[in-house]
């Protein structure tokens, strides 16, 4: 299991190369119209390419990718 500081820099990065620009840990990134439904499915496979781990799909909604923060724990929780 990767460490929490590792799972936020890789959350981080996944986010600002898919938005443009870095994102506070507490913004919604759904709400705010920066990733949509669509995009979490990028937004998996890039955390899990640059992670190098597996997230169990059967156990992900898109609320589980609503923050950085909530990414962080949503990895946390799944990987493993």
């Amino acid at each position: 299991m990767p460490n929490e500081a590792k799972v936020r820099t890789a959350a981080r990065d996944v986010v600002r190369s898919m938005v443009g620009e870095q994102v506070p840990d507490d913004e919604s990134l759904l709400a705010s119209g920066r990733i949509d439904s669509l995009s979490i499915l990028k937004l998996i496979s890039q955390l899990e390419k640059t992670l190098n781990l597996r997230l169990p799909s059967d156990r992900l909604q898109p609320d589980d990718f609503e923050t950085i923060d909530v990414i962080v724990e949503t990895v946390m929780r799944t990987a493993g």
